[in-house]
């Protein structure tokens, strides 16, 4: 059985919920999204509560209840709030700032500065530098409607530079993210 499955959604009064067989259309004051649910897998509105309930007790059924009712979820919560994903550029001389196309231009210790352009739906953004420790923090802020993409953008972004772990303070990493400082070999 889902717990997570059986839970209602409820709806906002800004957000418009269409169901046409198996497609979902929600639309907000952030915007609109659509999923086309699974085989197997209904959704019903009831006032301002939308349910997933499942045709059948198969494995396969059960599995799809709780994540379509989660994406239904997401999706409300999207278009009414929106997502953020925070990242951090560590390290000196390492700068991040976004030009006049919306894309982000980053120096992170190679050769040349790298260029991200996001895709359709995604905002980034550059806060101001601040001190830690005595190194230079600059936040990186992804935002947009859509979770999956959010967080996918902000990993590529992430993929750039990852943070070392034999010299922790440098690279691109998330907000409140640790990373393990491991030791490096000892000459004997």
């Amino acid at each position: 059985m889902s717990r997570i499955g059986l839970k209602p959604i409820p709806v906002p009064d800004k957000v418009q919920i269409a169901l046409d067989k198996s497609n979902v259309q929600v639309e907000g004051p952030k915007g609109s999204l659509n999923w086309e649910l699974p085989d197997g897998i209904d959704a019903t509105l009831d006032e301002n509560f939308l349910t997933v309930q499942r045709k059948s007790e198969l494995k396969q059924y059960k599995a799809l209840h709780g994540l379509a009712r989660s994406l239904i979820a997401n999706m409300v919560a999207g278009v009414s709030e929106g997502f953020e994903k925070r990242l951090r550029v560590v390290g000196t001389g390492y700068r991040a700032e976004v030009n006049r196309e919306n894309n982000l231009v980053l120096d992170v210790g190679y050769s040349h500065s790298v260029t991200f352009t996001p895709p359709d739906g995604i905002t980034l953004s550059v806060e101001a530098s601040e001190n830690i420790d005595g190194q230079a923090h600059t936040p990186i802020i992804v935002t947009g409607i859509d979770k999956q993409l959010v967080g996918q953008v902000a990993a590529s972004i992430r993929q750039i530079k990852k943070p070392e772990t034999y010299k922790p303070c440098k690279g691109i990493r998330y907000d409140g993210e640790r990373v393990r400082d491991k030791e490096g070999k000892v000459a004997g």
